[in-house]
């Protein structure tokens, strides 16, 4: 008997705990729609100081954030005709990124890199490869790479990255103290 009286405090106990804190775990889940580098950066910055304060850290890639995902050295054969078009339209991988505002023909950009080399900011592809070495997951979003004809052969070889749905993502953000949307 006294074992599972045990057992049943210490359960208890963990509910009260989860109560406290709302029901919510110390987890981020972020939303990445924007495959803009000023806001990528500000989405890689927040997932990694989140990691690195020992939270546990997922971000959605759909729409436009999910080109910022795609391995420049990789490619795809077998797409149609949308899926070639989005291809080539779309930056291929982080680097390729533009800002979202005062671009100006890639001067903007351009000045934008150079300016955060300058003052030892990391860049995007750096960001990402810190996520990495924290532990960020990365979902990508499944319609979103159906939609724009990506595939899973082209995307960057990431330790913690997975396909999902929305339903995936949002079973995760609930449980989460931050969510975000970037």
């Amino acid at each position: 008997m006294q074992p599972d009286f045990a057992a049943r405090i210490e359960e208890l106990e963990a509910r009260v705990e989860s109560l406290e804190r709302g029901g919510q775990e110390n987890k981020l889940s972020m939303v990445v729609f924007s495959g803009d580098l000023d806001r990528a950066l500000a989405a890689f910055i927040i997932a990694t100081g989140a990691a690195a304060m020992g939270m546990e850290v997922m971000l959605f890639f759909t729409f436009w954030g999910t080109p910022l995902l795609r391995d420049p050295k990789k490619s795809a054969p077998g797409k149609d005709m949308m899926g070639t078009m989005f291809g080539a339209m779309l930056p291929k991988g982080a680097a390729k990124a533009r800002l979202s505002k005062m671009h100006f023909a890639g001067l903007g950009t351009k000045m934008m890199r150079d300016l955060m080399a300058g003052k030892n900011v990391a860049s995007l592809p750096q960001m990402i490869d810190l996520a990495a070495e924290l532990g960020v997951k990365i979902c990508v979003c499944d319609l979103s790479m159906n939609l724009m004809g990506f595939k899973r052969e082209e995307m960057l070889d990431y330790p913690d990255l997975m396909y999902c749905g929305v339903a995936t993502f949002l079973e995760q953000a609930m449980g989460s103290k931050v969510q975000l949307f970037i």
